[in-house]
């Protein structure tokens, strides 16, 4: 895998911006990249499709507990990894706020609007600083990718980012604006993707690799089994600081580097058994951008019918048709008719709002 072939991207995916453009002619798509963002926003997807399943299900619990001690660091790793290229030009700024910035506006303004029915809160007020939601990863992604250039020009960039990360978790004076909290707790996966190298990707493919994952992969899954009614899974959303969970302040620094260790060994795992040819989901690795803002509507939707009712009775053969449902809507989100119909919305154009290069050079 060439660095030029790994860090060639077009828009649709959460690596942009930063990436080729489309009239680039390098811009030819990794594979391994578009199978990995399908494959995790599908467990994101059903991530949240369990959530109504959890109270009094050990079972549930553990498997939602293990996905989310992995899929948000994987989805973040590789956003860091496409993120080496900004510099903060012109060029890439736009694209920057016409990827980020403008549909985070729209998109919290929507879910504003639209939880004042789901969540049964007619008075909610549409504020561009308290994220809904999914789209706390947009305002996310928009400061860690302005960070880029300052993190890359560090002796020691992760290492100051675990730093950065602790000490927002024993600081509730941070507040919720912008959802500050999970922007700085999570940056240290952001930071470690900007620091990995393509050789580094082709190492956790690796057979051997590949073969310890399974036992280690297990082992995880046994050790959130034992902590599941002994740790507060709320660590996993990185939204608050020690002391809001009732714990001491010293408890969040040493949640931030478990629950790191934890989530980079899981992370290779998983990626250790992403395809790395083309295969039948790779086409919608370029939509996860769509399924990722989207599939929220239908999970609240969902999560207010009584779909859930009308499965109980059927034990885990109706947790099972849970998931495959919530499989199968990300997957619908992320297909070329969705993609076409939402673009004016996750892709906006706006070249209106720009001055042109030849007229910044003027100035």
């Amino acid at each position: 895998m060439s660095t030029a072939t790994a860090t060639a991207h077009r828009p649709g995916g959460l690596d942009e911006p930063g990436s080729s453009g489309p009239g680039d002619p390098s811009a030819a798509r990794d594979a391994f990249f578009d199978n990995a963002k399908y494959l995790a926003i599908l467990l994101v997807a059903v991530g949240h499709i369990w959530e109504p399943l959890l109270p009094g299900d050990r079972e549930a619990l553990t498997l939602y507990v293990f996905v989310y001690s992995f899929h948000m660091p994987a989805f973040i790793v590789v956003s860091g990894y496409f993120s080496r290229s900004f510099d903060g030009s012109p060029g890439r700024v736009r694209r920057l706020v016409t990827c980020f910035a403008v549909p985070y506006v729209l998109f919290e303004t929507a879910y504003a609007l639209f939880t004042r029915w789901s969540d049964d809160d007619p008075q909610r007020p549409i504020t561009l600083l308290d994220p809904t939601y999914v789209t706390w990863f947009l305002a996310a992604l928009f400061v860690w990718r302005l960070t880029a250039p300052l993190w890359r020009s560090l002796r020691w960039p992760l290492p100051v980012a675990l730093c950065v990360a602790m000490l927002a978790s024993l600081s509730p004076s941070i507040g919720e604006d912008l959802d500050l909290q999970r922007v700085l707790q999570f940056l240290p996966y952001f930071v470690l993707g900007l620091c990995l190298r393509p050789e580094h990707f082709a190492l956790v493919r690796h057979p051997a690799v590949r073969a310890l994952s399974v036992p280690v992969a297990l082992l995880g899954l046994a050790t959130v089994h034992w902590a599941v009614p002994r740790v507060s899974y709320a660590w996993l959303y990185h939204s608050s600081a020690a002391q809001q969970l009732g714990m001491s302040w010293w408890a969040g620094p040493v949640m931030t580097l478990l629950l790191f260790a934890l989530a980079v060994v899981l992370v290779a795992c998983f990626l250790s058994w992403v395809p790395a040819r083309r295969t039948w989901f790779t086409a919608l690795g370029t939509g996860t951008l769509y399924g990722y803002l989207l599939h929220g509507f239908l999970m609240k939707f969902l999560a207010r019918t009584s779909l859930y009712d009308l499965l109980q009775p059927y034990g885990r053969l109706g947790h099972l048709a849970v998931t495959l449902l919530g499989a199968l809507l990300v997957t619908a989100l992320c297909t070329a008719p969705v993609r076409r119909l939402f673009r004016p919305v996750v892709e906006p154009r706006t070249p209106w709002a720009f001055r042109q290069p030849a007229e910044d050079a003027r100035r």
